[in-house]
């Protein structure tokens, strides 16, 4: 997936390989597309639990916890029987990657994967980072910009990649009253879990958005219709 990483300074360039090489090490561990990736080995059968890594174990607790947090909406476990860590390991890599921008004393950076964003402090023209949410019908057109303000944001859809999220309580149902669902969490992390079983709740995710602390989100429906928590439009302001 795409990655941009926007960093000031004069350590910039060595800071952006070392976050770009923490991508990889997350890639070579987590991607189901690889045959010599950890999650791969797992579902081969190949990797029992004792020797799984740190931070498959920390990836698997927290996909546990978000399962609990959204009454089995958010699930891992394909109905195939295979584990697909995927929608949380990309806010988790995400976060995990600003914090090493953080820990290296950069107060001002912006870091997008799979349009997933985390930002911090202001750009180099002094201004908020603002994020454009795309038109599900028209890919050039933006219909909404947010300021996080060191918030998180992750946006679900079927609009680009089609029907690859899933409804744990009826698998083989596609989601298609909805078409992209935007979150605005305390960091990307937060965002991204939530964004994902949101997602899969249908209309009812924007509800499930209301209800839940430190959640905003912004849903699109498949009749074109947008529908924002009502603590959204805080996030509109410049």
């Amino acid at each position: 997936m795409p990655i941009t990483v926007d960093i000031g300074g004069t350590a910039a360039a060595v800071l952006v390989d070392t976050v770009f090489d923490h991508f990889q090490q997350v890639d070579q561990r987590f991607s189901t597309y690889r045959a010599d990736s950890e999650i791969s080995a797992i579902n081969r059968g190949n990797l029992p639990v004792r020797d799984w890594s740190g931070e498959m174990m920390e990836v698997m607790a927290f996909a546990e916890q978000t399962k609990n947090e959204t009454d089995g909406y958010f699930d891992i476990r394909q109905p195939g029987g295979s584990l697909d860590p995927s929608g949380i390991v990309k806010g988790w890599a995400i976060r995990n990657a600003a914090g090493i921008v953080r820990r290296a004393g950069v107060g001002d950076f912006f870091i997008e994967a799979g349009g997933d964003i985390q930002s911090c402090g202001r750009n180099a023209a002094g201004l908020d980072w603002s994020v454009g949410i795309r038109n599900p019908f028209n890919a050039d057109e933006v219909i909404k910009i947010v300021y996080p303000r060191e918030h998180g944001v992750a946006t679900s859809g079927t609009y680009v990649r089609g029907q690859h999220i899933y409804n744990p309580r009826a698998a083989g149902d596609p989601i298609t009253d909805i078409v992209s669902l935007t979150v605005i969490g305390a960091d990307v992390f937060e965002a991204d879990r939530f964004a994902t079983a949101a997602f899969a709740m249908g209309r009812d995710g924007i509800l499930f958005l209301e209800q839940t602390p430190g959640l905003e989100g912004y849903l699109v429906g498949s009749n074109g219709r947008a529908t924002p928590t009502s603590g959204f439009g805080a996030f509109c302001q410049p």
